[in-house]
């Protein structure tokens, strides 16, 4: 299940709004024979990729998959008809299907006589590739990861203004991996206009990737013109007018969009944190000090330390001299949604 849960992140931010799965294939002796994970909208699901790699070698076997097999035929036919046919006798799932149009692949796949064990090491999984995912099924809406850099004292620019590069070039390049397995990338109008950034998905060589995330402004005066390099045609954009930001979270939805990365400044985070709008944060914090100059996050409207908002880490990594805190806030900020947002 873990090696599954690995192919499930590997396709992370190209699936939307399908889930990011996983699936390994064992035979009957329980060496792996197949592995496989969703392929892009239209094209075949996990267990059909793992399917296909272990050929007759897959009957009798087992079937490890990060996500219940669909019973529905949508672009792709059913994944619980497909292992049936391929002979599989044993489905260990982590994940079961949450929604009422793909829901049934367990039943099916026992009506059939397969062997199958849902709730394996769900935790893990509903946390990793599939929780963009989860989020939009639970609430319709794309899933926030917010990205910061800040150096010690919790400044993201110094008082001149100046931001480049607080942090070094592993945690740089660690920004590109993020925005790579996003389906967006969010800033707003304050942000395109001070840094003016390209917000593309680049190799260590600078080169941009072949597949890009949506460019996303947030800019309701139309102040960002269009000279900006959020414009050029390196991926596509959109400029956002959304009043709010839950309104722009159902306008990215409805586009498909199922992961965002935001990495608007002070202002636009203040929003959607005070919205209980933030699902993840990745906070790159430099060994600097400014003591002056902008500070991580905006007004959030707390104005006692018993509503502050905690976040929980769930990750601690080094990135060269910087250092990557993985956290994940409450729902409870204290605040109301705000319609700021740096536009």
């Amino acid at each position: 299940m873990a090696r599954a849960r690995e192919l499930g992140l590997r396709v992370l931010g190209t699936t939307s709004p399908n889930p990011p799965v996983g699936a390994v294939v064992l035979d009957p002796d329980g060496v792996v024979v197949g592995e496989g994970a969703t392929s892009p909208p239209g094209g075949p699901h996990a267990e059909v990729h793992a399917l296909a790699q272990a050929g007759e070698r897959a009957r009798g076997g087992t079937a490890v998959v990060t996500l219940e097999p669909c019973a529905h035929t949508g672009r792709t036919g059913p994944c619980a008809d497909a292992l049936i046919a391929a002979g599989i006798t044993r489905v260990v799932v982590a994940v079961p299907e949450p929604t009422r149009l793909a829901t049934g692949g367990a039943t099916r796949l026992r009506a059939a006589g397969v062997d199958v064990q849902l709730g394996v090491e769900q935790a893990e999984a509903a946390g990793g590739a599939l929780a963009a995912w989860l989020t939009g099924v639970r609430e319709h809406r794309p899933h926030v990861v917010w990205k910061v850099a800040t150096t010690l004292d919790g400044r993201v620019a110094a008082a001149d203004g100046t931001s480049r590069w607080i942090t070094g070039p592993e945690a740089r390049a660690e920004v590109h991996r993020l925005r790579a397995g996003c389906d967006a990338v969010l800033v707003g109008s304050g942000t395109a206009l001070a840094d003016d950034p390209q917000l593309t998905v680049r190799d260590d060589e600078g080169r941009n990737a072949q597949r890009q995330p949506l460019r996303v402004v947030l800019d309701r005066r139309g102040r960002v013109p269009a000279t900006a390099r959020l414009h050029d045609d390196a991926a596509p954009t959109l400029v956002s007018r959304a009043g709010t930001p839950t309104a722009l979270l159902a306008e990215l939805f409805d586009r498909g969009v199922r992961r965002v990365l935001l990495e608007g400044g002070p202002t636009l985070a203040a929003a959607f944190l005070a919205a209980g709008l933030v699902d993840e944060a990745v906070v790159h914090v430099a060994p600097q000090l400014l003591g002056a100059g902008a500070a991580m996050v905006g007004d959030l409207g707390i104005t006692t330390i018993t509503a502050a908002l905690h976040l929980h880490v769930t990750d601690v990594t080094r990135l060269g001299g910087d250092v990557q805190l993985r956290l994940r806030p409450t729902r409870h900020t204290g605040g109301a949604e705000s319609s700021s947002g740096g536009s």
